[in-house]
């Protein structure tokens, strides 16, 4: 009998072979591995049995059982006993002997699209008699392919994007300077299977009560949901703990991470402790992984601006002192950018009209049903205001609809409202576009254009009241700078004073610049302080420059580099006195990477060099390079370089062995004393030698 894979001996009475090799190409899952069983729901698979005393298909009436989970029971669905048939019911578990001989039995067996995901044991008996051979265990997923999947997606394109693609792209920064990162998702390796299936197994509901919780797999909601719950630590064994500050001593610094499977494989090393630290688009990449790889379609989404609503009023306000600092007084923060995923998925828990993408957010912010998760929550349900709908609408709504309100605080208790703007909230949606190594702006997915009628309808469901903007004032101030700016360059501001009176104004004018972190938290200390009286003739405008040097700014407290820019006039008439503020990000110098072979060939050495010029007018010093990449680079080697010479170009070589055919991404990572977390990648095809 020909093969596909090895023979596996069942007892003295028969011999199995799984068809590994070409189960697992049917099935998308042959990336996974060529030496185990891993299937889709839905979709059949078929494999063989050689019996040694010889089969008489008239005399030995067999059928096939699978089962999984704890305690298994055939009413529950989690023991199936299969009877073969004439053909195959697409609908349920079913199988059907497709060739039969004196010593050979090769059956086909498909599985039912609604069947629980995980791990399975197959085995084949006597309709008549209580003997069983167990034949092998197999891994079921869902399965995006088949059409009676409730993770169905009907788009092979989309099909490779957001299930089959090991790679993809981040994006960070601000709404008005985004950049972009790429992640090694990483969801074939074979060990990640495992991974991802002990961590639902670790799920603090599941241990409490396994059975019950295991019969809830066949239900994509329940199953991103626990995975939501289990990325982060709070509460369980979960995988990443979120830190938002230094030190980062004893960890990783979030910003060091450029893939997944590092992190889960610590985590599994480790029995299950979390590993230090995660921040959202860490959360995020490593809950695509998980999900991708139990089948279920998913994307990387960043929202700018993002709101973070404790108390659930959707107005964020925020205080400052004349000095600029924050002040406090509000739980609420604003995000420079949040990062969550999208889920495909049917919802035949909400009412019609709101299945495909369902945001799934694994950053531990607030609780849900007493565990630290958010989602699914449909995305169609966000845009349409429809906050009753599980799961967590409500918070994922504020996070792009919420009102900001920046309060002046003075020293006399009084205060002003320096702007009220419903527009600065939930910006530049962003996911990398299917097939494509471009940015996808969908911020039309979650809500209506600002200002348009069908906002003002959604606003008024939600009942959010738009706050009045303050009264016209003869002064207005504004604050420019041109990006992009590169760290360690000097920053040139704009500080704009309009007089809109008819009368000539002798104004004072204060500015402060702080750095501030990405989660909207500024530092006390003060960058740069400037004040100076100043005269607007009438309907004049008064340009005042400023330069922020590197020797004024330094060293950020994130890979970030945020500034807060703060600008407060003061009038004779103290009710034209007006304030302005502007959020800034400097970015790290560009990485141009280049293959110098010209191709790349499975088990021969590639050769690359790395390229970026120092932006600093001081040499960068302690230069390590780190290079990552599903099938072409393993254990994440970490290279040192010489120092760079100020505003030098400096070139790097590097070599490696890729293992594995196709189209990869070599991810790289350099670090030196002035900067850090300095970030590019190159797509290489790799071919089979002939």
């Amino acid at each position: 009998m020909a093969t596909d894979g090895k023979f596996a001996s069942i007892g003295e009475k028969c011999q199995v072979d799984l068809q590994y090799a070409a189960n697992n190409k049917a099935h998308r899952t042959i990336e996974i591995s060529e030496k185990r069983l891993i299937i889709r729901r839905g979709q059949s698979f078929n494999i063989s049995v050689i019996f040694k005393d010889g089969f008489n298909p008239e005399t030995e009436r067999m059928e096939v059982a699978v089962v999984t989970g704890p305690d298994p029971k055939v009413k529950e669905g989690s023991k199936t006993v299969i009877p073969f048939t004439e053909e195959l019911n697409e609908r349920r578990w079913s199988a059907v002997i497709s060739s039969v001989s004196k010593n050979e039995l090769c059956m086909t067996i498909s599985s039912s699209p609604r069947a629980i995901v995980g791990r399975y044991s197959l085995s084949l008996q006597h309709d008549y008699k209580d003997i069983s051979y167990l034949l092998g265990n197999f891994v079921l997923l869902f399965n995006p392919w088949c059409a009676g999947d409730e993770v169905y997606l009907s788009s092979d394109v989309q099909r490779k994007e957001y299930v089959l693609n090991e790679t993809g792209t981040i994006y960070y920064g601000g709404s008005d300077y985004i950049c972009e990162r790429d992640w090694n998702f990483g969801q074939f390796e074979e060990d990640i299977l495992d991974i991802c299936l002990n961590l639902l197994d670790n799920a603090p509901k599941y241990l409490r009560k396994p059975r019950h919780q295991h019969l809830k797999r066949r239900f994509s909601v329940q199953v991103a949901r626990t995975v939501s719950a289990m990325v982060n630590s709070a509460y369980d064994k979960g995988i990443l703990q979120g830190r938002w500050s230094s030190p980062y001593t004893d960890g990783v610094y979030p910003g060091k991470w450029s893939g997944s499977i590092a992190i889960l494989r610590q985590w599994q090393k480790s029995n299950f402790q979390p590993v230090r630290y995660g921040q959202c688009w860490v959360f995020a990449a490593v809950t695509c992984t998980v999900l991708r790889c139990l089948g279920i379609p998913t994307r990387v989404v960043t929202n700018f601006d993002s709101a973070h609503d404790t108390d659930g009023n959707l107005t964020i306000d925020n205080y400052f002192n004349v000095e600029g600092d924050d002040i406090g007084g509000s739980a609420d923060s604003v995000w420079n950018f949040h990062v969550w995923n999208e889920c495909w998925m049917v919802r035949n828990d909400l009412d019609p009209g709101y299945d495909g993408w369902q945001v799934v957010d694994a950053t531990p912010q607030e609780e849900s049903d007493d565990t630290f998760c958010c989602g699914p929550a449909s995305v169609k349900a966000i845009k349409d205001g429809e906050l009753e709908y599980n799961y967590d609408a409500p918070f994922v709504f504020a996070e792009v609809n919420a009102q900001r309100v920046n309060w002046l605080m003075f020293a006399d208790g009084t205060k002003m409202k320096m702007d009220v703007d419903v527009l600065n909230v939930g910006h530049c949606v962003s996911t990398k576009k299917c097939g494509k190594d471009e940015r996808e702006d969908i911020t039309h997915l979650y809500k209506y254009p600002d200002g348009s009628t069908e906002e003002a309808e959604i606003f008024k469901k939600a009942k959010i009241v738009i706050a009045a903007p303050p009264p016209p004032k003869t002064l207005k101030v504004s604050l420019k700078v041109n990006q992009p700016i590169y760290i360690g360059q000097t920053v040139s501001v704009s500080l704009v004073i309009s007089n809109k009176s008819s009368e000539e104004k002798v104004c004072t004018v204060n500015f402060w610049a702080k750095k501030r972190k990405y989660d909207g938290c500024v530092e006390k200390g003060t960058i740069k302080k400037f004040k100076k009286e100043i005269t607007i003739p009438a309907v004049k405008d008064k340009s005042i420059p400023l330069e922020l040097s590197y020797q004024d700014y330094g060293i950020f407290p994130d890979m970030y580099y945020g500034m807060r820019l703060i600008t407060y006039v003061t009038d004779k008439s103290p009710e034209n006195n007006v304030a302005a503020m502007k959020d800034i990000g400097l970015l790290n110098p560009a990485l141009t990477i280049k293959m110098l072979n010209y191709h790349a060939y499975v088990g021969e050495k590639v050769h690359v060099e790395i390229s970026f010029t120092n932006p600093f007018a001081l040499p960068l010093k302690k230069c390590f390079m780190t290079i990552e990449g599903n099938g072409l680079v393993e254990n994440q080697p970490r290279v040192k370089f010489d120092d760079v010479k100020p505003n030098a170009l400096a070139k790097v070589v590097c070599d490696f062995t890729p293992k594995k055919p196709g189209q990869r991404k070599l991810l790289v990572d350099i670090d030196c004393d002035l900067v850090q977390n300095v970030k590019g990648s190159l797509r290489i095809e790799v071919q089979k030698k002939n």
